[in-house]
This record gives structure tokens, sequence and C-alpha cells, in this order.
């Protein structure tokens, strides 16, 4: 019997060798990419020698030489040096016509094709911090020129640290920026304040902080595998005049819903600032 036909994978670069690019490299190996082909350009020695011991991949300090060769760049640096890492790897994105991936916050996709000489292929995603422990949630937007097969790649490579959304308008990357790429900071303090006011009412600290981070990680799991929505798992732990719905009468009445509302468009508008403050 023939052996079946296996389906090369896409070589790709890392330009940036950060937590956030260290997290979807682990993921990526751990679900059977070939260290072969996946190359990171980092200028921080140390950062070089432990991502090259730890995952066997190819470490270079500058980002052309990674991305020689490479299907999908992965754009892993902070914005503010996003325009001149762009234009260092023009030469190579255009001769390989390569899918560039970015995860910068605020850098729009037709900011990124101008840094880059204009036709390229872009995704633009937004993952979140809980991403490190495989645990992200991203949000993945493509422009006009990518391809079925390269947005497949970029689903995988970020698929490989968390769940994965696309969304289509990219205008609405800012909310999904708002919502859960600042949003595990939401809970944090969510946590951090049940777990100050267990311990005004008497309760100790390492028993609070723990009652707090677990009572999160179950509504957590419980939101994305029991299938139904927040509301009715909300409704469904709240029983007419018990703790719960004291508690609750409490939020509403001082504005929650608001409050939350008022917190994520604020978080919006910034998202859209730092895009038009980064230059055409």
């Amino acid at each position: 019997m023939p052996d079946t036909p296996t389906i090369p994978q896409p070589r790709i670069a890392f330009v940036g060798g950060g937590n956030m690019a260290r997290s979807l490299i682990g993921g990526l190996v751990r679900q059977g990419a070939a260290p072969g082909n996946i190359a990171v350009a980092e200028p921080n020695a140390e950062l070089r020698d432990a991502l090259a011991r730890d995952f066997g991949v190819a470490v270079h300090a500058d980002g052309s030489a990674a991305a020689a060769g490479a299907d999908v760049v992965v754009l892993a640096v902070k914005p503010q040096v996003m325009r001149s890492v762009c234009e260092a790897l023009t030469p190579v994105v255009q001769e390989r016509g390569a899918l560039l991936l970015s995860i910068a916050a605020g850098i729009r996709m037709d900011q990124l094709d101008a840094w880059c000489g204009g036709g390229t292929a872009i995704v633009r995603s937004m993952p979140n911090t809980p991403a490190l422990i495989g645990a992200g949630a991203s949000g993945l937007c493509a422009n006009g020129r990518a391809t079925p097969a390269q947005r497949e790649a970029a689903q995988t490579i970020l698929g490989a640290a968390g769940a994965v959304v696309w969304i289509e308008a990219e205008d609405q990357m800012d909310i999904v920026t708002a919502l859960s790429g600042s949003g595990p900071a939401y809970f944090f303090l969510l946590a951090e304040a049940l777990e100050d006011a267990a311990v005004a009412q008497g309760l100790p600290r390492d028993a609070a902080r723990l009652l707090a981070a677990q009572t999160a990680l179950g509504a957590g799991r419980m939101l994305r595998e029991d299938g139904e929505t927040a509301a009715v798992l909300r409704r469904r732990v709240t029983s007419p005049g018990g703790t719960t719905q004291a508690a609750l009468d409490r939020f509403a009445a001082h504005g929650l819903r608001d409050v939350v509302a008022d917190a994520v468009a604020a978080a919006t508008r910034r998202g859209r600032e730092l895009a038009a403050g980064s230059g055409g």
C-alpha cells in the first residue's frame, strides 16, 4: 500500500523572540511542527540561545537572515519599531511573496503593506497573554491578498496557543484588543478585588487568593465547555433572595455594566489613537 503523501509544512520565521513568540513556537512544536522549519530573529543573545536550546529552532541576530526562505513571517516586535523592521525585511518578503503575520497592537494592515513595498499578503492578529500558557484568545483579520492556505497557516500558528476567531472588518480589531487583548487585566482586577474583599471580611489572604483564582478558572471553563451563554449560567447559580442575588444586586446598584461598557469603549478609542499615531 503506497504511503500517504504528507502536506509540506510552511517555513515560519519569527522576527522577535520574546514571550509571545516563545509561546507560539512552543505550541507549534508541541503540536508536531518540525523545529527545522522554524527560524527566529532575536537581537538578545541570551534569548536566542534559550530558544535554540529549548525548541531546536534556528536562531539569528538579523531579521532578514531568519526570514530568508520563509513562507510566513511573524512580526513579533513592539509597535514602535515595526516600521523599521518591515522596511528592512522588504527585499526578502517581496522576493518570496511571504505572508506577514503581525501580532502588534494598533498597526493597520495598510501600514504594514506600505512599509513592505506593497502587494503583500497580511494577517493582523491580536493574541493575549494567556497564550503564554496555551490558553490564549486571538482575533485574526486578513487582507485581500492572503490566500486560503495562508489564512490556514496563520490560524495554525495562533491556534497553537489557544482559541482563534476571524474578524472580517479590520476596524473591529480595536474592539478585539479592548475585549480580549486587554481583557486578562480586567479579570485580574476582579480577582484582586474579590481577594481583598474576602480578607476585609476576615478570611486569610492565602485562602482568599486560592479561592478567587480557582473560582475564576472554574467559571471560565464552564463558559467554554457548558455550551450555554454567560447569562444562562449566571441565572443557574442565582437563587432568588439568596447570597448570590444579594451580591448581584449591589453590582447592579453601582452600575457595573455601565462601567464595563465605558472601560471597553475607552480601550477601543485608545487603540484607534495608537493606530493613527503610528504613522503612514
